[in-house]
């Protein structure tokens, strides 16, 4: 399939992950942001305020790494004439999606539901991310909150430590991929039918839809261990952890009675050889003593000593890397994409997911806020004296439109 056509009312990261995902394809992404509301109130997207100043004050660096390639305009959604020009655009440029990540409550007034916007173009696809689903259209969806919520964080952490958040935001990421992969589905099915659809992703549902492993336990009358954090353990497969070396830690991961043999047949572990841990069955019950017994022993080596005794039997393993390392990694390193600031300077980005022949790995930087207001208008159908008139009128904002902030580096 061509690259299509995205518009998408979109801030803060999970919708606007799911578009970055389309961007990497060769989709093009016209970004949808709110106008000034007032002095003293940012414009725009409020991710573009956070972090390190890389561009402008309205291109910081939380900002940069979900809006590579975007397009962005500024619309003022409550009147009728901003409304008016959101159809207008999802018409001309035609548009095979519409995103949006905000109240359910707001669909209607802001007139961005399903309802209203297939009236502009009847075969589009809708996509909304919100908190808990339209059946809960006031509740805002913010990835810790939805953590603790889905119970991801009563199982993340110390045995003995508080609750505690995963380090990256993993719902607001996870209800993104649902986006992603329901658009494609979506996408595919109007190849056939001809028709849109409604795309409802509940950040809680995706959330719990990751319960795999653990909410079916709950009717096989597991233990509460079995549902409460385990550190770096797995509750499951033993011995899986992080275990000491003498200059770190190594995570390694035996998940079958096999590799536990290759295990113990190394010969610095070949004390832990026992009748009783024989089995995986065995090997949890006495989880503690055991784990105590390997970090005893990894502890006296140095970490690429012990790689290299996992390698040469096979075991899965991983030394523990900071973000600074992974990027140096031959894996990763050459898939990297990136993009390139005004001033000169390249900035590496995360890698696509998955490898797509052909995909650009180089994209623009970020655009500011507003940057494409008024070229997008013209594109579809309005004249200048009547772009200059939706900016008197406040109805449209932009850097060659005067958002009347400075913050948002327009001027």
């Amino acid at each position: 399939m061509k690259p299509g056509v995205i518009v998408s009312m979109e801030q803060a990261l999970s919708m606007t992950y799911a578009t970055l995902r389309f961007v990497h394809l060769g989709w093009r992404v016209i970004k949808v942001e709110a106008t000034p509301t007032g002095p003293g109130n940012l414009p725009g997207d409020p991710n573009r305020y956070i972090g390190q100043v890389v561009a402008d004050e309205g291109r910081r660096s939380y900002f940069v790494g979900p809006n590579l390639g975007k397009e962005s305009v500024a619309l003022n959604l409550k009147m009728p004439q901003g409304q008016e020009a959101l159809r207008r655009i999802i018409q001309h440029v035609n548009a095979d999606v519409f995103c949006c990540n905000t109240l359910p409550a707001h669909y209607r007034s802001l007139g961005i539901d399903y309802d209203i916007l297939r009236q502009a173009k009847p075969d589009l696809i809708w996509a909304g991310i919100s908190a808990m689903g339209p059946e809960y259209p006031d509740v805002a969806g913010y990835d810790p909150a939805i953590q603790a919520m889905a119970g991801y964080m009563s199982v993340t952490g110390m045995a003995d430590g508080p609750p505690t958040l995963s380090g990256i935001p993993l719902v607001d990421l996870k209800a993104g991929d649902e986006v992603f992969a329901n658009v494609w589905m979506a996408l595919a099915e109007r190849a056939v039918s001809g028709k849109g659809r409604r795309i409802d992703v509940s950040m809680l549902q995706a959330a719990a839809s990751w319960l795999i492993t653990l909410l079916p336990l709950i009717d096989f009358g597991c233990e509460d261990w079995e549902l409460a954090r385990s550190g770096n353990e797995h509750r499951k497969f033993v011995p899986t952890n992080a275990y000491p070396t003498a200059d770190g830690a190594i995570l390694i991961a035996i998940g079958s009675d096999g590799l536990w043999r290759k295990f113990t047949s190394i010969e610095k572990f070949s004390s832990l050889a026992r009748d009783a841990w024989a089995t995986n069955q065995g090997r949890v019950a006495d989880r503690a003593a055991l784990h105590a017994g390997i970090g005893a022993i990894t502890a006296r080596y140095p970490t690429e000593v012990i790689i290299a005794d996992m390698k040469t039997a096979r075991i899965p393993h991983g030394p523990i890397l900071g973000v600074r390392d992974v990027v140096k990694l031959n894996a990763i390193a050459s898939r990297l994409t990136s993009t390139t600031t005004p001033s000169g300077k390249r900035i590496r980005n995360q890698p696509m997911a998955v490898d797509y022949p052909g995909a650009a790995k180089e994209f623009d930087f970020p655009p500011r806020y507003g940057e494409h207001t008024r070229s997008i208008l013209r594109e579809v159908g309005y004249e200048d004296h009547e772009i200059s008139a939706l900016a008197d009128d406040g109805v449209i904002a932009g850097h060659d439109g005067d958002c009347g902030s400075s913050a948002c580096g327009c001027n």
